[in-house]
């Protein structure tokens, strides 16, 4: 990409979602331990996600995420200390996220970094097995501050105009409160990085844009439980068709693929509880441009889930969002 096309590739030029996709809004509940993960299939990719502003800006985010899913009794989840004959999960997450695009000239590459505050309420109701193989219904709630969030550097390379690409390193640190013998908590016990890729290609003639986000989430182990989370692949593909009132709607493809077994005494026993899952919806956005090239953006989707092995089915996930850019 040329320095004068980039000095003309100005943010106010694009949609406001410039900032906002590098947000990456976390999407948190249990470790695979309680069947899910770092992130929930179909909420990670944002629009405009493989662009970073060419200018220097900040960007505040404010996300809403729901979800209330389950697995059948059929199947033992591993539940801190414990394993649950099936398991029904609601979870709510309240996340503020504050991002800053870099001074770094008019060249292909710009630099940002981003820092999450994210707060949880989640209920789990479970069948506990007790002494002698007897099974006892359980629930519990947990509300509070979660595990921090933040990406010390995001870089993107614009290929041209309408082709961008963005490469993070995402990082989940053990700040909330954990207790093993609980079956709600506010943390996850553990360190996660992920490194993540994301793209963004418009095409202007037809109105159309397409976003992906892919990325690996690394755990190390829960020293409270002994358990290690294997290796995830996580990967998100939203189109999406815009209109001239600012109003635009697609369809997101999310998918998650754990691509080895945990490890640990409660894994080995369960064989190692290898999971994956496909989520499949519908997303609405809005821009509107506001004073002093300031901006406003929001979105609503619902991405239920269409297929799913030992990770939360659930047809109630819904993702609600509001950013301003300035």
């Amino acid at each position: 990409m040329s320095k004068h096309a980039l000095r003309n590739f100005r943010l106010d030029q694009l949609a406001p979602w410039l900032a906002a996709a590098l947000l990456a809004t976390p999407c948190a509940a249990w470790a695979t331990e309680g069947a899910l993960g770092r992130q929930i299939t179909g909420t990670n990719v944002q629009p405009n996600a493989g662009i970073v502003s060419p200018e220097p800006i900040w960007a505040v985010n404010f996300a809403q995420i729901y979800m209330d899913g389950n697995i059948g009794g059929s199947r033992e989840v591993p539940l801190g200390s414990r394993t649950s004959l099936g398991l029904e999960g609601k979870v709510a997450f309240t996340l503020a996220t504050v991002l800053k695009t870099w001074d770094t000239g008019t060249g292909s590459w710009n630099f940002a970094s981003s820092f999450t505050l994210p707060y949880v309420w989640t209920k789990v109701d479970s069948r506990l097995t007790g002494p002698g193989g007897r099974t006892v219904d359980d629930s519990d709630t947990a509300s509070n501050l979660f595990d921090l969030y933040f990406s010390p550097i995001i870089a993107g390379y614009h290929f041209s105009e309408t082709s961008h690409m963005a490469l993070s390193l995402n990082i989940w640190a053990p700040t909330g409160k954990y207790n093993a013998n609980d079956m709600a908590n506010p943390s996850l016990n553990t360190w996660t990085f992920i490194p993540q890729v994301a793209y963004t290609k418009i095409f202007p003639d037809s109105g159309m844009q397409l976003d992906t986000v892919a990325g690996v989430q690394f755990y190390t182990r829960n020293n409270a439980t002994d358990y290690r989370n294997a290796p995830i692949f996580s990967m998100d593909v939203m189109g999406r068709k815009t209109f001239d009132n600012g109003v635009a709607a697609g369809l997101i493809l999310g998918t998650i693929q754990q691509l080895g077994d945990d490890k640990g005494p409660t894994a080995d026993r369960l064989n190692g509880f290898k999971g994956r899952d496909w989520a499949l919806g519908p997303i609405v956005t809005y821009d509107r441009k506001l004073a002093d090239k300031r901006s406003l953006s929001l979105s609503l989707r619902w991405v239920p889930t269409i297929s799913s092995t030992n990770r939360l089915d659930s047809n109630s996930t819904f993702m609600g969002t509001a950013t301003l850019v300035f």
